[in-house]
């Protein structure tokens, strides 16, 4: 046999099977370029949020006090106890925790209501075309523009009891109190604190309906005006179906930010809230900073984000049926 005929045929490629691994190659860092450009965030994120969960976590099992600030790690393992703690609603640590869990309920749900209705009749009536609606647009925004501390400040002072700007109006000027009221102090603490948070809060309401109703077809109100059909039916049988998807939304968005503010009543009473304003974000602080007791602070913080979380699937869950029932 010749050295030739032992040679291995020559298999012939074309030029197409030489390029797919090219574009295969091309394709996999386009789809991974994304990705990629998001991994610095991700990697902060994790530092950010995800650690610092994880160590609260780990810290809620612990009996971890004053005495353990040095070395936390070396504080003794007490696995459920510190929940077991929190949710003894007969012994005192409970009975505070579910008091504060109560008035933290009802201080979202009012202040929540409040802020989606008064946004939403302001962005309502920001509809129509009139002249300093550009001015007027800028001043509902201002609450929402100002820094937190220095809003909440602004109104210590002017809750005062006896130089304060509300005292003098009611009291003084017109003559609506037999005498200056405390303010900041007993059971009149609960309406200034939800006083503070819907003019807080209601300008994020405003801004987000407001950029709703820009989606919503003109056409709508002008067919619905030749048939006769009212404001207030337009806004019943329109307006509100059209945001439904946007309110659901922003409901969630502010229930979140309400049940969790901390800035707001810590800079209002200080660190020690009257009893009716006792918010569960200062009761978690002053069980943890206030008293050294950071294990059964922390237990309360992951009871308070398991809550929200039941609650926000819960809430998702409900709004999506709702939307395929509206679809069919």
């Amino acid at each position: 046999m010749t050295p030739t005929a032992l040679q291995e045929p020559v298999r012939e490629t074309s030029p197409g099977a030489a390029r797919e691994p090219r574009r295969r190659t091309g394709r996999i860092r386009r789809i991974g370029l994304p990705y990629l450009l998001l991994l610095p965030a991700l990697l902060l994120e994790l530092l950010v949020h995800l650690v610092p969960m994880v160590i609260g976590i780990v810290m809620s099992c612990k009996e971890l006090t004053q005495f353990y600030i040095r070395d936390w790690g070396s504080a003794p393992w007490s696995g459920l106890g510190n929940y077991q703690v929190s949710v003894d609603f007969d012994a005192p640590v409970g009975e505070a925790l579910l008091h504060s869990f109560l008035v933290t309920i009802g201080f979202t749900l009012l202040s929540v209501g409040l802020c989606w209705l008064i946004g939403t009749a302001a962005a309502i009536f920001m509809q129509d075309t009139f002249r300093g609606r550009g001015l007027l647009r800028a001043l509902f925004l201002v609450p929402y523009a100002l820094p937190v501390y220095a809003a909440v400040i602004t109104w210590v002072f002017m809750f005062q009891h006896d130089n304060g700007l509300v005292n003098h109006v009611l009291h003084d000027q017109l003559h609506l109190t037999d005498k200056p009221t405390f303010w900041l102090i007993g059971d009149n603490s609960f309406y200034t604190l939800l006083t503070v948070s819907v003019w807080k809060g209601w300008p994020f309401a405003f801004l987000i309906v407001m950029a709703g109703l820009q989606n919503i077809p003109k056409e709508l109100y002008e067919a619905a005006a030749l048939d006769g059909a009212g404001i207030r039916q337009q806004i019943r049988r329109i307006t509100l179906p059209s945001l439904r998807p946007v309110n659901q939304v922003l409901v969630l968005v502010l229930f979140l930010w309400t049940f969790n503010d901390f800035n707001t009543p810590y800079v209002l009473f200080g660190k020690s809230a009257p009893e009716a304003a006792d918010l569960i974000s200062v009761h978690i602080y002053q069980a943890s900073f206030v008293t050294w007791n950071f294990g059964t602070g922390s237990a309360m913080s992951v009871l308070l984000l398991l809550f929200l979380l039941v609650v926000t699937g819960g809430y998702l869950l409900l709004t999506s049926r709702g939307r395929r029932a509206a679809d069919v």
